[in-house]
């Protein structure tokens, strides 16, 4: 009995100390959640809607085009993260190459954010203009120079694009015309979703033979909304759908 008893013991002990170290586990989860939230209302008070999924903060690692791509995040801004649109679009264009060929091609990516795509486009022999917010630039053209250089056919561009502001006057049609235009995970709960359509109109309009490839994770019903104004503005096609990461993937061309 009293060797049972020390078994008993032994097995309440180890118990107790599993759940001691859950215990920690789900404190250290929440505080860094915390952390999170903090540094973020910090930096930005706007009442705007925060991602509850992250990448890893730091630096995230890729394989594309035939290149190692590292990627340097930051939690300034949303724009500085990786998201799943992003990487859903590279993967897309680099398996389907002879359907979007886009060597010597112009490209323009809007709300580039982390660089990723432009990257990508880049490496496959596009002359990309990569755009987003001035505050995103510095970490933009980072990772933009840090992954083309001695690989890419053109140097990357990087220029400030608020959207639906002063579209006529820094990016002049037929001035500033391009093969194709590229937006991943552009429309989440912000308030600039009609200036992001502007935006697209601008850039591909009638006449232009311009093609708008969007890639973006479904998460509000503010996301499908914008989707049907997205289908009423162009002639769209649904290009992949990704379910497990709640993906879709449109190709778009302007209406005559």
């Amino acid at each position: 009995m009293e060797k049972l008893s020390r078994v008993g013991q032994a097995v309440q002990q180890k118990n107790a100390e599993r759940q001691r170290e859950e215990n920690n586990k789900i404190q250290d989860e929440k505080l860094q959640l915390n952390q999170k939230m903090m540094a973020g209302e910090a930096l930005d008070r706007r009442n705007i809607w925060e991602p509850s999924v992250y990448y890893a903060l730091g630096k995230e690692s890729f394989y594309f085009a035939g290149h190692d791509i590292s990627i340097r995040e930051s939690i300034d801004t949303y724009g500085a993260l990786i998201w799943p649109g992003a990487v859903a679009l590279c993967q897309f264009l680099e398996n389907n190459q002879q359907q979007m060929n886009l060597m010597d091609k112009a490209v323009l990516e809007i709300g580039a954010g982390t660089g990723l795509l432009s990257i990508v486009a880049s490496l496959l022999g596009a002359w990309v203009t990569a755009t987003d917010l001035p505050e995103i630039l510095s970490n933009l053209t980072f990772n933009l120079l840090r992954n083309t250089k001695g690989r890419s056919r053109y140097t990357p561009q990087v220029t400030a694009l608020t959207w639906g502001q002063d579209l006529e006057r820094d990016f002049p049609y037929p001035s500033y015309h391009y093969d194709y235009v590229l937006a991943a995970d552009v429309v989440y709960h912000h308030d600039c979703l009609e200036a992001l359509l502007d935006t697209m109109r601008h850039f591909c309009r009638p006449g232009s033979q311009t093609t708008l490839l969007w890639a973006n994770k479904i998460r509000f019903q503010s996301d499908l909304r914008f989707t049907e104004s997205f289908k009423s503005s162009f002639n769209t096609t649904l290009l992949a759908e990704l379910p497990q990461q709640e993906v879709r993937i449109y190709k778009a061309t302007a209406k005559e």
